[in-house]
This record gives structure tokens, C-alpha cells and sequence, in this order.
């Protein structure tokens, strides 16, 4: 008998988009072109459109849908979801073809030939995928399908799932006629993934559009809950200049929750799938290791190569023969359509009182009344610019999700259905809060700010607001290098697409802080410590090989992530530069930390590393700067002393920095000295020659010029870059490094504030302001101008 209603995805390419929908014609291109390359995708077969609509024509049901959905109104939930219900229904009674049925009966054998294979059964629109329309979840999965009769009943619900709600809502706002779009049914041997884990794979960074990484997340179990939202899964960037030359290329490691998991529901009848607790020590630990991280990195580098453009990509590894498989690819079609030739920044005028705090999806700010919905029968009660607050999303959200202003969900990663609707509407959404559903009132005032980094603020009350936009293509030179100030990681994708000169200050503070939490002495005497804040610390690590490896890690991922963002230009990298009281407040601290009455000017920067008490700390930050620069190749990195008191110690610190395998000149690493003490001005004429050049410090060399602790407000209104004194020195040393042809920028707050000084330093010959990224437009434009914007 002819074939004419399925297809083998080894005769199927992209040209057939028109017969089996674009997730099917993308298996089947995988499949014919990419399988000699390594990539593995699961055998299937694919019913066409013409079989799709030989059901309509046969069972009559053209005459029952269409008449319906032109005169539908999809504004009104009710009658939609009415609709929606009868036409499923008419849909999942009626009779396939009989020749559909006998050849996906022809063709089972061959599916079948492992024995009791499980299958899932996919949907592939004709008209989804598209670049133009693309929207998450349109159409219904099946998975664990066992048997033909399970399989031809999935195809009549892949049918009928071209009629669910959210499926009309997202035809209708993109003007495609129903009548013509069809669908197919991918019948798909499973991946045992309920026995490993699964995940999705951007190849590109889904929060900023930066193209230079992959971002893959992870979790145990079926893939399903990582794209409802139900679980925060791991995650993991990839530099992908790094992979194409075949060197270690994670930038970093994000340990999820992974709280559940979904996996095959054995002797039930009605039930294919169900939800499981993931173990407390598997929680605890990543569920890819790094081969299987950089193996996934390369298949999605080598698919994005082969389409020619950004992909979206779900895979999936089978816990029975341990490999792993790509089950879908499509095209990503929200960042990498984003402009980055006009910056829009939000900017909070106010804060308020916090009521909670998640993962931030975008950078926007949204205010309005708080919609709590426990339960999907109550979405109805959206209203038009309300702020959905609820446990997680799926698809069958999307009617109402683009009715709000902004989204509050419990659970939920950053590709979490929640995060992926709320990027193509572009409005902010924070995720994963754990207990908004129990901290948030329905209908009280909150504002939502995604514009303050990787965490997401939900405030009480509707705070005021403005957006910044500035066109940044063809900027006007000026005489003067502009980098930037950062200290979270997470940022620099975002950032890297400003006007800049690199990174004149990246801060390791931020990631010692808020990534790692743990005071270092605390890992270096581990052994001591008592067995309570054993526990506390065991749990934190436990994803790496030891308490110690996890710093030293986090500090090169975190450090690494900035050095890739801007590469290949300058990284200057300060070592840390808490003070004691702030290094107290880290786990352990307190047990390693002295009582100081001025913190300010005691133990910190330069005495602190020399210091027997410090030093093997200080071989941690050194180890992880020398693991990006030699083992990543990320040479842009270069090293910052902060606040060296004198020559002597200046000369010191270059000797510890070479006992640390850190050595000024060799493989291009270059090391700078904070200039924040008056002596440092003063006989800047010794310390240059000791470094490659100065970064100057206002906030410290204001403070100690002027006697003014800048930490305490009784004497704030004394604290002034602007002073004549201050700006004497600052003359000095611009003045000292022209002389000895150094390198002379300055990362103090001033230049962001005060344009007016900004103007004044470039006058002065220095080398480089760098500044706090939100001000680096409007400082480059004000220069350029000769005049204050502000």
C-alpha cells in the first residue's frame, strides 16, 4: 500500500514544513544532516497534514469548527473556553482514517523493535515555529504512549489540541486563518529520561540576547516540569568561542531545587506520567556532569550552525543506555530579534516596603493590583493590567497572561513557561519566590522591578517609575576611555551591549557576598569548625568535589562569566576588598575576624593579604584568577591591588602575587594599583614603576583627604569628590602617570555623579573613567557635548 499519511523523519527535511509542521520537518533535517556529526535524535514517524484534514473532511467537522470560530469572541473567557471544550470533544469522537490507522500500524514493528517502547506523541503545527510566530506551548505533548490503539487515540488528541483555548487566542492575534493552518502528529520513540534527566538549551542567553554563550538547564526526570515551571532546575552557561576550539568552556554552574520530578506511571491505566519528590541528596548535587554539559553545548552549537540561526532546543538523556538525545529544535525568536541600538533602562524613583523576592525575568518595572489565582478554574478574574500572582503557569495560562502587567509566580527557572511568555510580552516577571502566593493579599498595590540585577523586588504599594531610552549606534569619540564598573556576573551579558572600553573595576565582593556566603578561612579550617556550621556549609558545597573547590569555583565563574561577556577587552579585576566587619557577616566569619572600632582604615586591601592571619586566602583568589586566564584562555583578566598603604607593601604584594603563580608581564597579565591613599599621590613617582598603572579610588582618597568617614552621616554633607583639595590630587597623579606613561583611570562614584568632574578629568589627560553602567551613556554624550545632560 502507498504511503501517504505518515512519514519516516528520515525522508523528512525543513522543505516540508507544509506536510508535518516545523517540530517534525526540524527532527527529520536533524536526523538526514546531522546524525554523522554526533547528534542523536529519536526515530519516529510523522503523520501529514493531508491526513489531518481527510479526518476533518470524512467525520464532517469543517462544518461543526469553522462556522464557530469566526463568530467567536476571545475576549470572552467563558464562551472561548465553551467553545474550546465542544470542539475537542466533537474532535476526540470522531474516527481516523482508515488508512491513517493501518499505516501507523504498518510502520509500528519497526518503532516498536526494542519491545515495549514507550512513545511520545508530539503536535507540529504547519504554521508554528515560524520566526514571525512563535509562542510557547501552542499544541499538546503525550508521553509514555505504549501501544497502537494509545498511539492512534494521542494522534486525536494532538488533533484536537490545535482547538484549545490558548491555541485560538495565539492563531487569532497573528492573523492566521484557522482554516489553514493544519497539523501533525510525530510519533516518537521515548528517551528514558524519567531514569536520568532532561532539560532545554538556548544558544544564545535568554535574559540579554548576548550570542556568545549556551544556556542549558537541567533537571531529573521527564522535561515537562522545567517547562511548566514547576521546578527550579540547574542551570549552566557555555562560551562558545571557548567550545569551537575545543578548550574547557562552562562559564558557570547554577544548582536548582529539582524538588520533583516526573517519571512513567507503571500499572495505571489512565495515567501515563506522575510526579515523584527528587531524593534530598540528589537535590543537593548537579544532574549533568561537565562532559555531558560541554557534549550538549557542542550539539547545540553544531545545530545553530547547520539552521544558521539562534535555536531553542530541548533534549533529553537516557537513564538505560546513558546517552544523550535532542527531541526538539525551533528557532528562538524573541532576543535574537532584539535591537541593541536604543538602551531602555527603568529606573525606580522610590522604594518601598519589600514584600518579597525571586528571580527577575527582563529588566522592566510594572505597578498594579495584585491578582492571586490558586486555581486555574478561577483565571477569569484577570483583569486588564493586573499583576498575576500565582504558584506556576502552563500554557493554558496564555489567555490571560497577556492581560497583565506583570507576573508573580512561587516556582518556576528562568525557562520556566512563566519566564519564556513573559520575554515575548515583555513585560517583568519574578520567579520562583517560593510563598507569594501566602506573603501577597489579591488586590493590593505592588510594584514589580526586574531593573535592579538577577533578583527580582516585589514592593508594597505603586512605586513611581521613568524608562530611559537612548539611541547608542554611531557614538561620537572623545578623547578618553569609558569602561565600566560591575560586580555582578550575572549582569555583564546585559551590559556588554553599552558603548565601553571594557571593565575598568569588576569587583569580587558581589560574588563573595551573594554567591558564596562563606567566609574563606571557614573552607581553609574546615576540619575545626563545629558540626552545626559543618552541616550549614556541607549543604551550600555539596554540588562540588570539596567546601574549598566550591570557592575557588565560584570565584572563576563568576569571574570568568565578566571576562567572557567583554572579551577580548580589559577586565581589571580588584581583589576583595571587604573590611573586617564586613567579612564577619560571611558563614564562619565571626570566628575569624578581629573587633576593629574603624574598620575603614584597618585591616583591609594590601596589610590584610600580607598578613599570616590572610594570605592563604588571598592564594584562593589567585588560584581562580589563574584558572580563567590559563585554563579558559581568557587573558583579558588583569589583577588590582586595593588600598596599599606604602611602597614597601606595594613591593610585598608584587612578590606574594608571584609566589602565587601570578607574575606581572607573563602571558600578558598586566597588575594595577587602587589609588585611594594620599601617599599614593604623593610619592606616586615610587609606586608607578612597581605597576602597569593606577585606578583611582574617589570615595577612599575623598575620605582620607578630607577626614571624612564616609560610612557615617553625621558628617555626609562634608563628603565631596568636588573639593579643591581632592581634585589637587587627582591633578597629581593624572599628572604622574603621563609622566611614567601609565595607565590612569579612575572607578570611584564621582565621574557617575557629577558630569561636571567627569568633564574636568578628561581635560586633566586622564586615561579612563570607568562608570557605573547606568551612567556610561549619558557620561560619553555629555563629554561629547561639552555640556551637563542631567
Amino acid at each position: 500500500m502507498k504511503m501517504g499519511y505518515i512519514l519516516p523523519f528520515n525522508k523528512i527535511n525543513m522543505d516540508q514544513v507544509a506536510q508535518v509542521g516545523g517540530k517534525n520537518a526540524s527532527l527529520g533535517e536533524m536526523i538526514q544532516h546531522l546524525t554523522a556529526a554526533g547528534i542523536r535524535v529519536p526515530e519516529g514517524v510523522a503523520t501529514t497534514a493531508a491526513a489531518y484534514r481527510e479526518f476533518l473532511a470524512m467525520n464532517h467537522l469543517r462544518e461543526e469548527i469553522y462556522p464557530r470560530l469566526k463568530k467567536l469572541n476571545i475576549h470572552r473567557v467563558s464562551e472561548l473556553e465553551k467553545t474550546s471544550r465542544l470542539i475537542r470533544k466533537k474532535i476526540m469522537s470522531a474516527e481516523l482514517p482508515k488508512q491513517l490507522q493501518q499505516e501507523i500500524a504498518q510502520a509500528y514493528p519497526q518503532l516498536n523493535r526494542r519491545r515495549q517502547s514507550s512513545f511520545a506523541v508530539r503536535s507540529s503545527a504547519t504554521a508554528e515555529d515560524l520566526p514571525e510566530a512563535s509562542f510557547a506551548g501552542q499544541q499538546e505533548t503525550f508521553l509514555n504512549v505504549r501501544g497502537i490503539q494509545a498511539i492512534l487515540q494521542a494522534v486525536k488528541g494532538v488533533y484536537a489540541s490545535l482547538f484549545t483555548a490558548r491555541a485560538i487566542i495565539y492563531r487569532v492575534n497573528n492573523h492566521f486563518d484557522h482554516e489553514k493552518v493544519a497539523i501533525s502528529a510525530g510519533i516518537q520513540r521515548m528517551v528514558r529520561s524519567d531514569k536520568a534527566a532532561s532539560g532545554v538549551a538556548f544558544t544564545l542567553d535568554t535574559e540579554s540576547g548576548f550570542e556568545s554563550v549556551i544556556f542549558i538547564t537541567a533537571s531529573y526526570g521527564l522535561g515537562e516540569l522545567i517547562v511548566q515551571g514547576a521546578i527550579n532546575p540547574d542551570e549552566f552557561y557555555v562560551y562558545k568561542p571557548l567550545l569551537a576550539k575545543g578548550k574547557p568552556a562552562i562559564l558557570s554552574r547554577t544548582l536548582g531545587a529539582k524538588t520533583q520530578k516526573m517519571i512513567y506511571a507503571t500499572g495505571q491505566q489512565s495515567k501515563k506520567i506522575k510526579r515523584v519528590g527528587v531524593r534530598p541528596q540528589d537535590q543537593l548535587h548537579f544532574c549533568l556532569q561537565d562532559p555531558e554539559i560541554l557534549e550538549l553545548a557542542n550539539a547545540a552549537l553544531k545545530i545553530e550552525q547547520h539552521y544558521g540561526k539562534a535555536m531553542d532546543i530541548e533534549w533529553a538523556k537516557d537513564g538505560i543506555d546513558g546517552k544523550l538525545y535532542i527531541v526538539q529544535a525551533r528557532p528562538e525568536t524573541v532576543r535574537s530579534r532584539q535591537s541593541h541600538q536604543t538602551v531602555q533602562h527603568y529606573v525606580l524613583d522610590q522604594k518601598g516596603a519589600l514584600k518579597i523576592t525571586g528571580r527577575s525575568v527582563g529588566q522592566q518595572i510594572a505597578a498594579g493590583k495584585a491578582r492571586l489565582v490558586l486555581n486555574p478554574t478561577a483565571m477569569h478574574t484577570v483583569r486588564e493590567g493586573e499583576i498575576l500572582v500565582t504558584d506556576m503557569t502552563d500554557p493554558d495560562w496564555e489567555p490571560v497572561m497577556k492581560k497583565v502587567s506583570a507576573i508573580i509566580t512561587n516556582r518556576g527557572g528562568r525557562t520556566c513557561h512563566a519566564a519564556i511568555v513573559a520575554r515575548e510580552l515583555g513585560i517583568p516577571a519574578v520567579i520562583g519566590c517560593g510563598n507569594a502566593t501566602a506573603l501577597i493579599k489579591n488586590k493590593e498595590l505592588l510594584t514589580v522591578s526586574c531593573a535592579e540585577g538577577e533578583t527580582g523586588y516585589v514592593y508594597q504599594g505603586k512605586l513611581a517609575y521613568h524608562i530611559e531610552r537612548t539611541e547608542i549606534k554611531d557614538m561620537p569619540k572623545i578623547p578618553v576611555k569609558i569602561s565600566m564598573n560591575l560586580a555582578d556576573p550575572e549582569q555583564a551579558f546585559n551590559y556588554q551591549f553599552l558603548p565601553n572600553d571594557g571593565v575598568g573595576l569588576a569587583r569580587l565582593e558581589f560574588i563573595i557576598n551573594d554567591i558564596i556566603g562563606i567566609h574563606p578561612h571557614a573552607l581553609l579550617k574546615f576540619s575545626q569548625l563545629s558540626s552545626a556550621l559543618k552541616r550549614q556549609i556541607r549543604r551550600k558545597t555539596s554540588a562540588y568535589s570539596s567546601p574549598l573547590e566550591f570557592y575557588i569555583e565560584k570565584l572563576t565563574e563568576g569571574i570568568a562569566t565578566i571576562a567572557a561577556a567583554f572579551y577580548p577587552k580589559w577586565v581589571i579585576v580588584r581583589f576583595s576588598d571587604f573590611k573586617s566587619n564586613e567579612y564577619a557577616h560571611l558563614l564562619g566569619g565571626y570566628l575569624f575576624e578581629p573587633q576593629e572600632e574603624n574598620p575603614m582604615i584597618g585591616f583591609r586591601g594590601g596589610s590584610r593579604y600580607l598578613s599570616e592571619a590572610f594570605c592563604d586566602s588571598f592564594a584562593l583568589e589567585c588560584q581562580a584568577i589563574r584558572r580563567v586566564r590559563e585554563r579558559l584562555g581568557l587573558t583579558n583578566v588583569h589583577v588590582m591591588f586595593p588600598f596599599v598603604r606604602t611602597v614597601a607593601e606595594a613591593q610585598q604584594l608584587i612578590a606574594l602575587l608571584k609566589s602565587n603563580g601570578l607574575q606581572r608581564g607573563k602571558n600578558q597579565l598586566q597588575v594595577f594599583m587602587m589609588c585611594e591613599v594620599p601617599s599614593n599621590v604623593l610619592i606616586a613617582d615610587e609606586f608607578l614603576p612597581l605597576f602597569d598603572g593606577f585606578s583611582i579610588g574617589s570615595n577612599d582618597l575623598t575620605q582620607l583627604t578630607l577626614g571624612v568617614d564616609r560610612d557615617s552621616a553625621l558628617v555626609a554633607d562634608i563628603f565631596d569628590e568636588r573639593n579643591d583639595a581632592v581634585k589637587l590630587l587627582l591633578q597629581q597623579v593624572i599628572a604622574a602617570g603621563r609622566r611614567h606613561k601609565k595607565y590612569i583611570g579612575i572607578c570611584g562614584q564621582a565621574p557617575s555623579d557629577y558630569p561636571d568632574l567627569a568633564a574636568w578629568l578628561m581635560q586633566q589627560g586622564i586615561t579612563a573613567l570607568s562608570l557605573n553602567p547606568d551612567s556610561v551613556v549619558r557620561t560619553w554624550l555629555s563629554l561629547a557635548k561639552g555640556q551637563n545632560l542631567y
